[in-house]
């Protein structure tokens, strides 16, 4: 019979090689690489298993799905990006980066669900149960069904799930609960793949809705195995600036609903809030028009949102002009300026230093922004300040035509809603056109303010 040789295998993506190395080869993950003894030439067979006649297969329509209903967490915009609820026996990942509020939000939603009479156990493996009781006493979160523990090992946790008996059961994170039945330190892909497909199987098994808390890398991506995301049910982002109290749910996977929701929250002094209607967040308070700006309809997933875009343009004897931004991409806006001066004759911007921004710390990555970003340096450049009651949607080509966007009809009906009476859209056919019908409603805002105040 052939020796058994040692080999070593890459525990991410299995790649195989007979001598130790620091990066795997094939996916090139750093320190992935682990000594596994394996035996040549030996063919192994595997014997069929009778299933049980619980486990038996069933036509489909035979299958009961009452269980696998959306339960509402009590959040109402957390329920949205799940598709309306908590389903039983869910594994649901939640990422995002050090202090964006993951705890904050998951113990809110715990709260929530054990007001409903349903046992909660919430499990921090990163806190200790005193300061994760003074959080709660500071955001209103305590309730006496639910359970609280603080736990590094696994089957401890296990442990706790089969003496409290939960409807719910919160793990943050999976990046610090350790098996034993794995080597290595907490954290590593090993130890996360362990404890994560043992939490989802009693998940399945009990249907238990199980609420994971994940770390994430420095380029934002989830920390551990990529297998991770493919054994859970819903994988949620958390994201925000932590210069702005407000906070987005993205779903970037979710085997219950759409993937295109987006939740909106606001950070305060006593916790997290909902943000219903976030429409008046990324608008100016000013009442006074002022020249340099133009509102645009922008898309959240599903939700249309107002966003303001402010524009500067100084005129500057540098050899090369300033092109400063911020919220929306530097190279869209270099596009803009470029077209704007061969196809809508603002000759004179290569002379003058642009500087263009959103309101309220929103980030613009659609191409429907440009027609406001180009209206908005066109009205700086031209001192005349467009009407609150006027917004832009378009895309532009190098062409100088204003091109259509995606939910055009969602965007208008928004617009008009939140009392918008003039939308520049593909219907001008070039930026020439709505940068003139821009400051044409711009010269007759400003003629009947000056009627009405003589």
């Amino acid at each position: 019979m052939p020796k058994p040789t040692t080999a070593f295998r890459c525990t991410e993506c299995g790649w195989s090689t007979v001598k130790w190395v620091g990066r795997c080869a094939e996916c090139q993950q750093w320190g992935t690489v682990v000594e596994s003894g394996t035996e040549t030439g030996i063919t192994r067979s595997l014997q069929p298993v009778a299933p049980s006649s619980a486990r038996a297969a069933r036509p489909i329509g035979q299958i009961e799905a009452e269980h696998t209903a959306h339960r509402p967490s009590g959040i109402g915009e957390f329920d949205r990006v799940l598709g309306g609820g908590i389903v039983a026996g869910a594994a649901i990942l939640l990422s995002g980066e050090p202090g964006v509020g993951k705890s904050t939000l998951l113990l809110e939603v715990a709260a929530r669900v054990a007001a409903t009479g349903r046992r909660v156990l919430y499990v921090s493996a990163e806190e200790s149960t005193a300061q994760v009781r003074l959080r709660a006493g500071r955001t209103g979160a305590l309730h006496d069904e639910l359970y609280l523990a603080a736990e590094t090992d696994l089957a401890t946790i296990l442990g706790q799930v089969d003496e409290v008996q939960p409807d719910l059961l919160i793990v943050d994170s999976v990046q610090t609960v350790s098996s034993s039945l794995s080597d290595g330190l907490p954290g590593q892909p090993s130890q996360v793949r362990e404890v994560a497909s043992t939490l989802i199987r009693v998940a399945k098994e009990r249907q238990l809705p199980v609420l994971l808390v994940g770390h994430v890398t420095k380029d934002g991506t989830i920390a551990g195995p990529r297998l991770l995301e493919h054994l859970v049910d819903v994988v949620c982002q958390f994201e925000g600036d932590r210069q702005t109290a407000l906070r987005f749910v993205r779903a970037l996977k979710n085997r219950f609903g759409p993937t295109d929701e987006v939740g909106c929250f606001e950070m305060t002094g006593d916790g997290i809030a909902e943000v219903p209607d976030p429409s008046a967040l990324f608008l100016s308070r000013s009442r006074t028009a002022v020249s340099g700006t133009c509102v645009t309809v922008a898309l959240e997933g599903r939700r249309a949102l107002p966003v303001e875009v402010q524009a500067l343009v100084v005129a500057t004897k540098a050899p090369q002009p300033r092109r400063v931004v911020n919220g929306v991409d530097p190279s869209r806006v270099a596009m803009i300026i470029a077209v704007l001066e061969r196809r809508a004759g603002l000759r004179q911007l290569g002379e003058h230093d642009v500087y263009v921004s959103t309101v309220g710390g929103v980030r613009l990555v659609e191409p429907a922004a440009d027609l406001a970003i180009a209206i908005a340096i066109a009205s700086a450049m031209r001192d005349r300040a467009v009407p609150h009651d006027l917004a832009a949607v378009g895309e532009i080509s190098l062409a100088g035509e204003v091109r259509p966007v995606t939910s055009a009809k969602q965007r208008g009906s928004e617009a008009r809603r939140l009392g918008y009476r003039d939308l520049l859209d593909d219907d001008l056919g070039s930026v020439r056109a709505a940068v003139e019908r821009a400051m044409m409603v711009a010269t007759g805002a400003r003629e009947r303010e000056f009627d009405a105040a003589f």
